[in-house]
């Protein structure tokens, strides 16, 4: 079992920027990759960003390439996503995810999930 908890949404001004956390725990989850989705509303759910604690390849969706970094930090168990120079569409409720398969996760069939946290970016 992997639990997750994101934080560090909030509202910004386009340009801004925000670091969201997610939190891990668990047994195994040190062998999962990790990534962020996100779901505007009225929009579909949406593949951000994936990594893995091994800190090897990284992924981005072409909307955040560019703009956004995910890294993971293994002492503090914790994933994070900093997003920079943000627009008014990056408003979404942003997901932390993990899957011990990574084309599973980019697919968006993780096993696990966190419970989001609001980004809003406000023009």
């Amino acid at each position: 079992q992997v639990h997750l908890v994101e934080s560090g949404g909030g509202l910004v001004q386009a340009g801004g920027s925000l670091r969201l956390s997610c939190a891990v725990s668990g047994r195994t989850f040190r062998s999962y990759a990790m990534g962020w989705f996100r779901r505007a509303p009225g929009k579909e759910r949406e593949f951000v960003a994936a990594t893995s604690w091994s800190g090897g390849n990284t992924y981005y969706a072409d909307s955040v390439k560019g703009r956004s970094t995910i890294s993971g930090d293994s002492a503090k168990n914790t994933v994070y996503l900093q997003m920079n120079s943000l627009k008014p569409e990056d408003t979404a409720a942003y997901y932390c995810a993990a899957d011990a398969n990574l084309v599973r996760l980019l697919r968006h069939e993780c096993d696990y999930w966190g419970q989001g946290t609001q980004v809003t970016v406000s023009s």
